[in-house]
C-alpha cells in the first residue's frame, strides 16, 4: 500500500465535511484514500482529533475521537 500522508488525510476529511450536510463515517474517508482502507482507520481518527474545524460524535453526542470506543461520526464543527 502506498503511504497516505497526514496532510492527505486532513484534506480528505475536510473535503468530505464540506461536501456533506450531515455527519459521515471515518471509513468513508479511508475508502476515498485507498482500496485497502482498513489499515488507515487509526490514522484517520488520529488526524481528525487534531483538526479544530472537525467534530466527532457518537450517538449524537460530542466525543473525543481518541478515547471514543466504537463507531463515531465526523462533521464540520458548527459551534
Amino acid at each position: 500500500m502506498t503511504e497516505v500522508t497526514d496532510d492527505a488525510i486532513a484534506d480528505a476529511i475536510r473535503d468530505m465535511a464540506r461536501e456533506r450536510t450531515a455527519t459521515f463515517c471515518p471509513s468513508e474517508v479511508a475508502r476515498r484514500l485507498a482500496d485497502d482502507w482498513r489499515p488507515l482507520m487509526p490514522d484517520i481518527r488520529r488526524v481528525a482529533a487534531d483538526l479544530s474545524d472537525i467534530r466527532a460524535t457518537q450517538k449524537g453526542q460530542k466525543v473525543d475521537v481518541m478515547t471514543a470506543r466504537g463507531p463515531i461520526r465526523l462533521a464540520a464543527r458548527g459551534d
